[in-house]
């Protein structure tokens, strides 16, 4: 059996983040087929890197995770400087480059040497996210055997010089969506490149498969977050980067000048202050069964984020029949909205208002139309046997 290694700058079940979560869903899909690894950190919040899981080896699930200490945590300040010193000298070239990657972090050199001492105990590496030190000074020690899963986007960091030779030489590459895949080849001109498109299967727990198992998984939601009525609920990580603060602006001009009774449920681990309005309920970082409920439960499920490679959080809503709203700004998104016919979408205010006001207004028969697209999207897009067959074949080429 050929044995895989995934990297990624961060891995665990108490971890938050898209990239991180997509990371622990290939790793238990590619185990039946491959010997699984995940080369880790021992980090847990990427705003900091601060060291929180032991290091060595450990199980989760039935896949070894072998994790490497976070030698110098991010200082905010000296990664402020860092960002004005490529923005200012970046013309100086991969000098700055390297600096402004060590900073990004997580600044973890034993997993870099790790890689590069143990490379041929390993047929093929796949590294997950393109942004950090862990893929950029990584994926350099085995260009010839290395996947990248970039989850990239149109962002400024990406245009980087330190950034090309990944995207140009990789062995292969595994784009999320079709509209990753256009950006990219257009950015970086790597067409001959092989590659496939292979997002994720979304899986419904089997609670919420029944539809008396579901209603009961629900009420057990609401019962314990205080949650009454109609509400729209936003899943991930609350931060600026998400735009979660532009998400609460509008939320609240929309509410003092609207009549509705849709409430908003944030749930993930918070970077910013949330007010304590009412209709605004934060439930904080919850369990994978909790978040399912809540989503089943919710009315729509908002993405405000402007920066996007795939949104699971989306297709888990779409997958539960439960429509979208998503800022039009990304194409990724705005992609999900067009082909499902079962998501709004916007790019400013009034885009916005007038979404809220379809959404507050929207009938009976015109919400179940949208909810039966909706499942009939993942279910034709994002089915586990297509995803597996894609990977497995971009692999073994």
């Amino acid at each position: 059996m050929k044995k895989i290694a995934i990297v990624n700058q961060r891995y665990g079940l108490e971890v938050n983040g898209g990239s991180e979560y997509y990371t622990r869903l290939i790793a238990e899909r590619l185990k039946k087929y491959y010997d699984v690894e995940i080369l880790t950190t021992t980090a847990l919040n990427y705003d900091t890197w601060d060291n929180y899981y032991a290091e060595g080896i450990s199980d989760i699930h039935g896949i070894k995770v072998r994790r490497f200490s976070v030698k110098r945590p991010r200082h905010r300040i000296r990664f402020g400087l860092a960002r004005r010193v490529k923005k200012y000298f970046g013309w100086l070239g991969t000098c700055v480059d390297k600096l402004w990657v060590n900073e990004q972090g997580p600044y973890a050199p034993d997993l870099i040497q790790y890689i590069e001492e143990h490379a041929n105990e390993y047929d093929k590496f796949i590294f997950v996210t393109y942004l950090y030190y862990s893929t950029v000074m990584g994926i350099a020690k085995v260009m010839d055997k290395a996947i990248l899963i970039p989850t990239a986007h149109d962002e400024p960091y990406i245009y980087y010089d330190i950034y090309k030779d990944m995207f140009q030489k990789a062995a292969g590459i595994v784009y999320l969506t079709e509209e990753e895949k256009i950006f990219v080849q257009e950015t970086f001109q790597n067409e001959e490149i092989p590659s496939t498109v292979a997002a994720v299967g979304i899986d419904i727990p089997n609670a919420l498969c029944d539809s008396e198992s579901r209603k009961e998984e629900i009420k057990r939601f609401r019962e314990k977050y205080h949650i009454d009525g109609e509400y729209i609920i936003y899943a991930g990580r609350v931060d600026t980067s998400k735009c979660c603060d532009e998400m609460l602006e509008f939320y609240q001009k929309y509410m003092e000048e609207h009549t509705c009774e849709l409430q908003l449920v944030i749930m993930g681990k918070s970077m910013l202050t949330i007010p304590q309005k009412h209709g605004i309920h934060y439930v904080g970082f919850v369990s994978d069964e909790d978040k399912m409920a809540g989503i089943a439960g919710a009315k729509y499920l908002w993405l405000p984020s402007q920066y996007e490679s795939l949104s699971i959080a989306l297709l888990e809503g779409l997958a539960l029949g439960v429509p979208g709203l998503v800022n039009g700004k990304c194409e990724v998104l705005k992609g999900h909205a067009v082909r499902s016919k079962a998501t709004y979408y916007y790019s400013s205010w009034d885009e916005f208002e007038q979404c809220m006001n379809q959404m507050c207004k929207c009938s009976e028969d015109e919400y179940q139309k949208m909810s039966s697209n909706a499942e009939q999207y993942v279910a034709e897009k994002y089915c586990w046997e297509i995803i597996e067959k894609r990977l497995v074949d971009l692999i073994e080429r």
